[in-house]
Formats: C-alpha cells, sequence, structure tokens
C-alpha cells in the first residue's frame, strides 16, 4: 500500500499500532513524532489506515499534507502518475524518506516503458 508520496503505509507505525490496536507502540510513535516536530502528540493520535484508504487517518495525514490534497483533487494514484511529477510539495519528504523518491521513480519509469 503506496501513499500518494511513495512511503509505503504498511512500514509507518502508525499503520501498524492501528492495525495491531498496539497502544504501547502508538505511546511511542506519539512521543518520538513529537519530539520530532516539536508539537504535543498524543497517543490517541496514532491511528492511521494509510492516506489512500477508507478509514481513520493521522491528524497530520488527514488535515494538513498537502501531498495527499493535492493528489486526491488530480485523481492520481500516486505522485508518480502526476504530470507535474516530480514538484516541490515532494521536496521536503524526499529529504526525509529518499526511500519515497525511489519508489515514486520507480512507478514512473514502469508507465514509461
Amino acid at each position: 500500500m503506496i501513499g500518494y508520496c511513495g512511503l509505503d503505509c504498511i512500514q509507518c507505525e502508525a499503520f501498524i499500532a492501528t492495525k495491531n490496536d498496539d497502544n504501547a507502540l502508538r505511546a511511542k510513535v506519539a512521543e518520538k513524532w513529537s519530539k520530532l516536530n516539536n508539537v504535543p502528540i498524543k497517543p490517541e493520535h496514532i491511528n492511521c489506515t494509510g492516506c489512500q484508504s477508507v478509514g481513520v487517518k493521522t491528524y497530520f495525514c488527514d488535515q494538513l499534507c498537502e501531498i495527499r490534497k493535492c493528489a486526491a483533487e488530480k485523481l492520481v494514484s500516486t505522485c508518480a502518475d502526476c504530470s507535474d511529477y516530480p514538484c516541490s510539495l515532494l521536496d521536503e519528504i524526499f529529504r526525509s524518506a529518499p526511500q519515497a523518491k525511489a519508489t515514486l521513480d520507480e512507478l514512473k519509469n514502469k508507465q514509461n516503458c
């Protein structure tokens, strides 16, 4: 399950905590993400079924993620399907998660074959 941005949702700790109803993992992720983002995040905020799935999302993914908003508006499966790929919306995610760029590049290359 690849997110619009190229991240593998199945690898995401919020997804794993939600799938396994793991409150200890939720607490761990909330603490880590709070420090990483310098904002308070509570364990009960750590619930996500994947950015493209029907169901609960983390607040960031649901309300703040500009990549998700853009891709959903353009009705693309991933950013690799967008005629503007790559765009500046992806810069930050590519810096923090280079595997997301590799995933999208691979998808884009498959389209061009």
